[in-house]
């Protein structure tokens, strides 16, 4: 078994499109801790509503390629997400692995460790939690030690944090 942390957001609907999203990805895959979820503002484009942000460590047999492109993507298209060329349009929901392992890959449409974890507090914190003692496979840094988790702005999502706990212990 793999040990797969996946970054989760949304901005159109999120309180009902993150649930729905957990509930298809646990019917795919074991979903062994949800993180706390934060409101963040917008990335790139400030003409829309505010994000849920969060973290979700899997157990998984299915490869990095295939768990992204038939199983995230996959539970994106069944709840409605339509890609466009504006990567900061706003979406229904929003899978991506951010950690698979100790791999570490660089190919068109694949890059692990996601790059997003040293820019992001938005994914970065949330990984945090769930690993506190996790260093990036590709250069060993300690995520702890990284600038951009001494943000503290996130502002917490009490409500559907509190729903997704539930239901991962329920």
């Amino acid at each position: 078994m793999a040990d797969v942390y996946v970054a989760v957001g949304a901005n159109i609907e999120p309180e009902s499109s993150i649930p729905a999203a957990f509930e298809r990805l646990a019917g795919r895959v074991r979903i062994r801790a949800t993180s706390t979820f934060y409101r963040t503002a917008p990335v790139g484009r400030t003409d829309q509503p505010p994000f849920l942000n969060g973290v979700w460590q899997l157990d998984t047999e299915v490869a990095p390629r295939p768990l992204k492109f038939e199983i995230l993507r996959g539970i994106e298209s069944e709840l409605g997400r339509r890609r466009s060329k504006d990567r900061n349009a706003p979406r229904i929901i929003d899978l991506d692995i951010v950690l698979y392992d100790r791999m570490v890959i660089d190919e068109p449409g694949l890059r692990l460790p996601d790059p997003d974890i040293r820019e992001r507090a938005f994914v970065a914190v949330p990984l945090l939690e769930l690993a506190p003692g996790l260093a990036l496979p590709d250069t060993g840094e300690p995520l702890a030690d990284l600038p951009v988790v001494r943000n503290t702005d996130l502002e917490t999502a009490v409500e559907l944090t509190r729903i997704l706990k539930e239901r991962l212990n329920g």
